[in-house]
């Protein structure tokens, strides 16, 4: 049953290391079968406090969404079609689906700049 309700996933940033993750199926789970559906996901980092992110071709509306986050969320951005991986706690831009959290080390996420490629894939 765990395995079905926590998928294990890599996040590769490109020069800058690596983290681990998981998507947690009940946080929101329409959100979170569109995200497994289309790993590898891969893109750009952007940056905003507290956090990076990247565009992706799913497109979800709110699930479950919240407007404050913990440190190690992982979420999507309905707004911005896009992936947010949270280093510290803040507020987003917008709402967040939280789909995870990081079970590693956020320190290359702190490390990543603006343009580094970023890949999330199952482990």
């Amino acid at each position: 049953m765990t395995e079905i309700a926590r998928i294990p996933v890599r996040i590769l940033l490109e020069k800058t290391g690596e983290a681990t993750g998981e998507l947690i199926r009940f946080w929101a789970p329409r959100t979170v079968e569109a995200i497994v559906r289309a790993l590898p996901l891969e893109g750009k980092a952007a940056l905003w406090p507290g956090e990076i992110y990247f565009p992706v071709s799913v497109k979800m509306g709110l699930e479950k969404a919240k407007a404050m986050v913990e440190a190690g969320t992982i979420a999507y951005w309905p707004q911005g079609s896009a992936l947010c991986l949270f280093h510290a706690q803040t507020k987003p831009y917008s709402p967040v689906n939280p789909i995870g959290k990081i079970t590693g080390s956020l320190e290359p996420l702190k490390k990543a700049k603006q343009g580094t490629i970023i890949k999330m894939e199952k482990a």
